[in-house]
């Protein structure tokens, strides 16, 4: 049967990777390498892809990583509130994919993330880019898996504002300015926030098989309300550190101007659809929270990375 195929099989793995998703890690990398550009005047491409592809290998392994280890804690099998964007891959749950072989390729998607990284390090022969990596790997894989386990922990969403926020940011501005500096850092927080976002808007539609397994997310911690303006606060504080760019260096100037321009439109659908009442009804209305959610993340880190291209190029 063409299901049986070696060709679907790897179209079936390559799924469980939730590739559509990805634009998490992809972002970082253009907010940090543009911003790189625009300072250093020089852009190093084998080092962006090398970076682009190894934290994309990384992304995926951990995506895998975590249906497999939802699926041992039960969480994916409890969860009737499956969406989109919330609730796992269900590969397991359907009999699609084995445990076994989603373990295997959660760590052949890892392998290769770690070996693309190992030869960004032996060209840099940095430190820095070391830990980033280690941070990455372990950071990816133990966000579920035991006895870690940080997305059980109520930190698991500040790790991911980390993981694929500002440390990945600041890794690929290294790679091309070869300085570490203040300059990253507001754009750096801002992509850290709007992951953190993502994560916890697709935290509503779930809350009740994670409290059902004791997975600690800030929703289940905290409660909807209080989840709600959490999500409120923090969409805030991004055009906040934005403003607060402006005067801690001049590069920040011009790429935060656009990022107000496309971004606060967005931001303001977000906060509209991040209710109380929206979020604790599964449906129709998580589904738009998370997908205006997933837009603002995606808009805003192009924003930024557009922003200082044109710098780049412009004073070049």
């Amino acid at each position: 049967m063409q299901t049986d195929s070696p060709r679907q099989k790897l179209v079936t793995l390559f799924l469980a990777s939730r590739p559509q998703f990805l634009t998490a890690s992809i972002a970082p990398v253009l907010v940090g390498s543009a911003l790189g550009f625009a300072v250093a005047g020089t852009f190093d491409w084998p080092l962006f892809l090398l970076a682009l592809f190894a934290i994309m290998f990384l992304h995926a392994g951990a995506n895998i990583a975590n249906d497999y280890f939802d699926h041992l804690s039960g969480n994916d099998w409890v969860n009737k509130n499956v969406t989109t964007f919330s609730g796992g891959r269900q590969f397991i749950q359907q009999g699609i994919i084995s445990p076994k072989t989603t373990l295997l390729a959660s760590l052949f998607c890892l392998t290769i993330g770690t070996f693309l990284g190992v030869i960004i390090l032996l060209v840099t022969r940095s430190i820095f880019i070391l830990v980033i990596g280690l941070a990455g790997i372990l950071g990816g894989f133990f966000y579920t898996a035991p006895p870690v386990k940080l997305g059980y922990r109520g930190i698991g969403e500040i790790f991911i504002a980390f993981l694929f926020g500002i440390l990945p940011v600041y890794g690929s501005y290294y790679l091309q300015a070869e300085t570490l500096d203040i300059v990253p850092l507001p754009s750096a927080c801002i992509v850290g926030i709007l992951i953190f976002l993502v994560i916890l808007i697709n935290e509503f539609p779930d809350l009740p098989a994670d409290a059902a397994v004791n997975k600690k997310t800030l929703v289940v911690l905290f409660g909807v309300l209080t989840g709600v303006w959490i999500y409120r606060i923090a969409v805030i504080s991004t055009f906040l550190i934005a403003l607060a760019g402006v005067f801690l260096t001049r590069i920040m100037f011009h790429p935060f101007i656009l990022y107000f321009l496309f971004c606060l439109p967005l931001a303001v659908a977000a906060i509209g659809f991040a209710n109380t009442k929206a979020l604790s009804t599964p449906g129709l209305t998580q589904h738009r929270a998370s997908a205006i959610t997933i837009i603002l993340h995606i808009v805003g880190s192009l924003s930024l990375s557009a922003g200082f291209l044109i710098w780049g190029f412009v004073h070049r």
